[in-house]
């Protein structure tokens, strides 16, 4: 989930601010889905806005991270160095697949495989000049409708428990990474694309990030108002026809339509603009450090959200599973979250890298 580029992440201050902000949002919505989200239509309304976004911005800032690794070795022409990096994503790619086919066993909504894969196109397309890797990452969003034309999207689901019947086949596996599993990589690597170019912009240029704030941030606004419109008039009060329209014009990450691939790549880019604005203003605020080391430890936080943070609950209420109120949900991933930023505060004291990142660095080196 982050890439330790110490010099680099030094220099573009807010990177990992922004990486606790996409932690602590993944914990909100995914706590809310699994513990129940019951009353309080203002506060589901809210949250439910920010589904699918906050994965949305760990894959954009992945390829951030993948873009300050490899800016030096591309602009110097440097093979050697180049082919060294290379070497060691693809060693990170591959750990992260064999983690996440793991990880699958207890949270079959897991990113981390997904996230492998777009690593590697990411790699295919590391030496492509920006208008290139622009090109690709529009046909990988414009490209999926023409797909799910031509086969049914919810082949392989059963959407009333969530559950992918035949994931563990051969083509139920191959149909669920490349085209309509929780994080397919048609579109989905358009994220990662998208950070990869961003990354390679000038990101200690106030006046681009604060460009980039801006039309981001009105980018997202207006395609949320857009789309919330487009549903209320077209449906007329129908609720089927809101269900269905919902599907192909709303925000919601599945199926992971063009609105959608745009709306999270603006809110992306709106965020780790902001987090860029704050780390500059306010370098050595203590929330501000503390919020960093945060997300230091992503992939780490990633796995512990799910075993400890879940797993915590359904232990002492496998019952009430799904049926809480969305009020509980949210204040436990709040109170969690603040566990995992005092955490990080301690655990670095003394320490290079969190519990999960520490096992990758043995395994990969």
């Amino acid at each position: 989930m982050q890439y330790n580029i110490k010099k680099q992440s030094v220099r573009i201050s807010g990177i990992d601010l922004a990486r606790a902000l996409a932690v602590i949002g993944m914990i909100i919505v995914n706590f809310k889905v699994v513990f129940g989200q019951q009353g309080s239509s203002w506060l589901k309304f809210i949250i439910n806005i920010f589904d699918g976004k906050a994965a949305a911005t760990f894959v954009v800032l992945a390829g951030v991270g993948l873009a300050l690794m490899t800016n030096t070795a591309l602009r110097n022409n440097d093979s050697q160095k180049l082919k060294i990096i290379r070497i060691k994503i693809f060693k990170r790619a591959l750990f992260l697949f064999i983690l996440g086919l793991t990880y699958i066993l207890v949270w079959p909504a897991d990113i981390l495989h997904f996230y492998s894969i777009y690593m590697l196109i990411i790699l295919l397309l590391s030496k492509r000049n920006e208008k290139v890797i622009l090109i690709s990452l529009i046909v990988f969003i414009f490209i999926y409708p023409l797909l799910i034309s031509f086969w049914d999207y919810k082949t392989g689901w059963n959407f009333d428990t969530l559950e992918y019947l035949d994931f563990w086949t051969f083509n139920g596996f191959f149909r669920n990474l490349f085209l309509n599993g929780f994080h397919p990589v048609i579109p989905w690597v358009s994220f990662m694309l998208f950070g990869f170019w961003f990354g390679k912009q000038d990101l200690k240029n106030d006046r681009f990030i604060k460009k980039a704030f801006w039309v981001s941030s009105i980018a997202f606004i207006v395609i949320q108002i857009l789309s919330y419109a487009s549903i209320s008039i077209l449906s007329k009060g129908n609720e089927q026809s809101v269900s269905e329209l919902t599907e192909i014009i709303g925000t919601s990450p599945m199926p992971p339509l063009p609105i959608y691939m745009l709306n999270g790549i603006a809110i992306s880019i709106s965020i780790i603009s902001t987090c860029i604005i704050i780390g500059k203003r306010y370098p050595t605020n203590r929330i501000i450090l503390a919020l960093n080391k945060t997300g230091q430890l992503a992939l780490t936080f990633y796995v512990a959200h799910v075993i400890v943070g879940m797993g915590i609950i359904e232990l002492l209420n496998p019952e009430k599973m799904g049926d809480y109120p969305i009020v509980f949900s949210v204040s436990y991933a709040l109170v969690f979250s603040l566990l995992c930023v005092l955490f990080a505060t301690y655990w670095l004291k003394n320490r290079k890298n969190g519990p999960v990142e520490w096992l990758m660095k043995r395994i990969i080196g």
